[in-house]
């Protein structure tokens, strides 16, 4: 299934499942969820059925808004450096290579919708995209075995890893360069794990004003999803909602010195998971 948040004209945000074309309400399936996607991941193992079988109101997707599938994560997690590619260009832009998984927070006010309007900060000169596969935790875990880590994902979106490369290498830890307001787009929606049987061939590129700038596919990952769960999971506990997003491949912008202006539209598409497209614009 592919669930998620929308709006029709002013009407408050709601869960709904893409079907084809059609947008299917499931606010009346998922009373219990309100239009919180964390909530409705926590009880999806018994609503599942009644959600599979919706049949509410049906509005065309061309004409709703389409909201950022989960709002209200407790966690923003990204690992970075996890394609090779992409380590060989930040190392020759003088960024120390990890020899482990390299794990940093964006915070969770950063995330914004999948076509939403994302803001280039009056204080930064170097903002930057980064294509990545997001995945949501399904279920409350801790000390995940490798072999096991697939079976606590709900599933798995598009996410652009927006970076201010300025403020990013200001401190020891890229969370403030990593967490501006509107740098953390995700979406369109969830796609459950039913509908993808190995997140790790899925084809990625990403397109600033219809030109590509990063392709590759979630196999050339360094440490896999399994890996990063198990890794991540020994040291926190996850909850359902969680949001992981796995690394970008090359062809970032710090690596040309090419940097997002204002009018710029970043477009991530991922196979068997739908792409996002926003607009920068000038920010606060």
């Amino acid at each position: 299934m592919k669930l998620l948040r929308f709006s029709v004209g002013t009407s408050p945000a709601r869960l709904g499942k893409l079907v084809g074309e059609d947008v299917v309400d499931l606010s009346v399936v998922a009373q219990s969820a309100g239009n919180s996607m964390r909530r409705l991941i926590e009880q999806f193992e018994v609503l599942r059925p009644a959600i599979e079988s919706a049949a509410g109101d049906i509005h065309p997707l061309a004409s709703v808004t389409l909201h950022t599938p989960i709002d209200d994560p407790q966690k923003f997690l990204a690992i970075g450096m996890n394609y090779q590619a992409h380590a060989d260009e930040a190392a020759a832009a003088g960024v120390p290579v990890p020899k482990s998984q390299l794990w940093f927070n964006k915070q969770v006010s950063c995330i914004t919708g999948p076509f939403s309007d994302v803001d280039i900060p009056r204080v930064s000169e170097k903002v930057d995209y980064e294509a990545e596969m997001g995945f949501v935790i399904g279920k409350k875990c801790r000390n995940v075995a490798e072999a096991d880590a697939l079976s606590v994902v709900a599933g798995y979106l598009v996410a652009n890893d927006v970076t201010a490369r300025d403020w990013q290498f200001r401190s020891p830890t890229y969370t403030l360069g990593k967490s501006f307001d509107t740098h953390g787009p995700i979406g369109p929606w969830l796609t459950t794990t039913d509908e993808v049987p190995d997140p790790h061939a899925l084809e990625m590129t990403l397109s600033v004003n219809g030109e590509e700038r990063q392709r590759s596919s979630t196999g050339d990952m360094i440490y896999n999803i399994n890996a990063q769960i198990a890794y991540l999971s020994t040291v926190m506990t996850l909850y359902p909602g969680d949001v992981i997003i796995t690394g970008t491949p090359s062809g970032v912008g710090i690596a040309s010195n090419r940097f997002l202006q204002p009018g710029d539209v970043v477009r991530v598409e991922i196979s068997q998971l739908g792409f996002i497209e926003n607009r920068f614009i000038e920010g606060k």
